[in-house]
C-alpha cells in the first residue's frame, strides 16, 4: 500500500566498494510475487525466490517506527533497569525481518506497561542470577570472512585464497570447524609483526585497498602509490634482514624463567621442531618441550621418563626406553646404535593411535596422529622410520563398500560438508559423516 511506499526510490552507496564486482540478485519483474510463482517452483526454489523477492522489495519500503523505553527503578541502594520497545509502524519489517532479530544470545524484546516518573511499584519477587563473561569464540571460515569484510581487508575474490593460505602454510589448524593457531603461527606472527609494524595492521591493509580503488577510478597515480609504499617498506625489509631474531641461535624470548638458573627461557627451533631453551646457554643447557593453553600461554612439559620400559624390542629383545623426537614421544631400543628399532606411543604429546591398521603390505603397524615441523597434524605409521606411510586426512575404521579398502578418511568441504571418502582415486566412494 501507499503508506509503505517511498516517495522516491532509495539508492545505496557502497563506500568501501567491497562488492562492486558482484552484481546483486534481484527479481526480473517485481509483480511476480512469491504467491504467483509458487505453483511453478519446487519447495527449495520457492524458499529462495521468496527470500530474494522480499528482501528486494523491503529495500524500497519505508523505515519502521519503533518506540524504545528505558526505565530505572530504585530499590534501596540498588538500581534496576528495564528496556522495552513497541513497534508503532512496521514499515519494511512487514516483509523482511533482519536476521539479527533471531540470533541466539540476543536479549528478549519485552513490552513495558505504562509507567510514569515517581510511580511506586510493588515487588512481587527477586530472582537472583549470576552470569559470567564468556570469551569470544574462535574464528570459523564464515566469521573470519565477516571480520575481513568489516575491516575492509581483501575482496570476495581473495577470501578463499586467504583461508587456504593460512591452513596450507600451517599457521592454523581447523578443529571442529574453528581455526586454532599453531605454534608456527604464533612464532611467525610475532616475528613479522615486530619487524613490519606498519604493514601488519588492519589500517594499512584497508588504506591500501582504498588506494587501489583510487587507482582504478583514476583518482590517484599508481607510481605515486607504489613509491609511497615501497620506500618505507624497503627500509623495514633491510632492517629485518639484519635484526630479525634467529630462531636457531637466539630464539624468541618468553615470560618464563629457567627452573635451574632463573634466566629467561627462549623458544628455539631445531631439527626436531620447536622447544624451550635457557638463554644462558652454554653455561646452562636446560631445554624442554612445551605447549600452549587456550589463551596462548606457554606451559613447560615434563620430559618423558628415561627409565627402562617394560616393553621389549621386537627385533632384538632388549628393553625399550622412552625418548622424544621430531614427531613426539616414542620408544627406542636400548641396543642403539646396533639396533635402531623404534615404536610410537599413544600420548597427548606423542602420536595418538587411530586404531586403523597401516595399509602397507607386510606392515603390522597402526596409523597414529603426529605433528609436522609446521605444527600441522598428519597421520603416519607407528613403525616409522621402518614404514614411511603417511596421509593428511584422518583415517576412520570403516571398510570401503566400493573397493574394499581397509579404511576411509574424514574430509570436509563447503559444498558437501563433512563426509567420509575412499583414498583410492579410481574408486571415488563417498558417504555422509556420522558420529559413529
Amino acid at each position: 500500500g501507499e503508506e509503505y511506499a517511498l516517495a522516491k526510490p532509495r539508492f545505496f552507496k557502497n563506500k568501501k566498494k567491497v562488492q562492486d564486482a558482484h552484481e546483486a540478485i534481484r527479481p526480473t519483474d517485481v509483480t511476480h510475487t512469491p504467491e504467483k510463482v509458487k505453483p511453478y517452483l519446487g519447495d527449495d526454489q520457492f524458499a529462495l525466490y521468496e527470500l530474494i523477492w522480499k528482501r528486494f522489495v523491503a529495500s524500497q519500503m519505508k523505515q519502521a517506527l519503533i518506540d524504545k523505553t528505558s526505565v530505572n527503578i530504585a530499590l534501596g541502594d540498588f538500581i534496576f533497569s528495564a528496556t522495552g520497545s513497541i513497534v508503532k509502524f512496521p514499515g519494511f519489517m512487514s516483509l523482511y525481518k533482519p536476521s539479527h532479530e533471531n540470533r541466539a544470545g540476543e536479549k528478549e524484546k519485552i513490552t513495558l506497561p505504562g509507567l510514569l516518573e515517581g510511580m511506586i511499584l510493588d515487588i512481587e519477587k527477586i530472582d537472583p542470577k549470576q552470569h559470567f563473561t564468556q570469551p569470544p569464540p574462535r574464528f570459523s571460515e564464515a566469521s573470519l570472512v565477516k571480520e575481513l569484510e568489516e575491516n575492509g581487508i581483501g575482496r570476495p575474490s581473495t577470501y578463499a585464497a586467504i583461508l587456504s593460505t593460512i591452513q596450507d602454510k600451517g599457521y592454523v589448524e581447523k578443529i571442529k570447524g574453528y581455526f586454532r593457531p599453531s605454534e608456527l603461527g604464533f612464532i611467525v606472527n610475532h616475528l613479522v609483526v615486530n619487524s613490519f609494524p606498519d604493514i601488519f595492521n588492519v589500517e594499512f591493509t584497508a588504506i591500501m585497498e582504498d588506494n587501489l580503488d583510487k587507482i582504478e577510478s583514476a583518482e590517484a597515480d599508481s607510481i605515486n602509490i607504489l613509491e609511497a609504499f615501497y620506500k618505507p617498506f624497503k627500509k623495514e625489509l633491510e632492517a629485518a634482514a639484519e635484526s630479525m631474531l634467529s630462531m636457531k641461535a637466539t630464539g624468541l624470548p618468553t615470560d618464563l624463567n629457567c627452573p635451574r638458573c632463573n634466566t629467561r627461557l627462549h623458544i628455539k627451533v631445531g631439527r626436531n621442531g620447536h622447544f624451550l631453551a635457557c638463554s644462558a646457554y652454554p653455561e646452562c643447557d636446560f631445554s624442554s618441550d612445551y605447549k600452549r593453553d587456550e589463551k596462548g600461554r606457554i606451559i613447560i612439559l615434563e620430559p618423558p621418563s628415561k627409565k627402562i620400559s617394560d616393553k621389549k624390542c621386537a627385533e632384538c629383545g632388549k628393553p625399550m626406553v622412552m625418548k622424544r623426537g621430531r614427531y613426539g614421544t616414542f620408544l627406542a631400543c636400548t641396543g642403539y646404535p646396533e639396533c635402531k628399532y623404534t615404536e610410537s606411543v599413544s600420548t597427548e604429546e606423542g602420536g595418538v593411535s587411530t586404531g586403523v591398521s597401516c595399509p602397507e603390505k607386510g606392515c603390522n603397524g597402526t596409523l597414529v596422529a603426529r605433528r609436522s615441523k609446521r605444527g600441522k597434524t598428519f597421520y603416519g605409521c607407528s613403525n616409522f622410520p621402518k614404514c614411511k606411510f603417511a596421509i593428511w586426512d584422518k583415517p576412520v575404521q570403516k571398510t570401503c563398500p566400493g573397493c574394499g579398502a581397509k579404511f576411509l578418511v574424514e574430509k570436509s568441504t563447503k559444498k558437501a560438508g563433512d563426509f567420509f571418502a575412499c583414498l583410492n582415486r579410481e574408486c571415488g566412494y563417498k558417504e555422509p559423516a556420522t558420529d559413529n
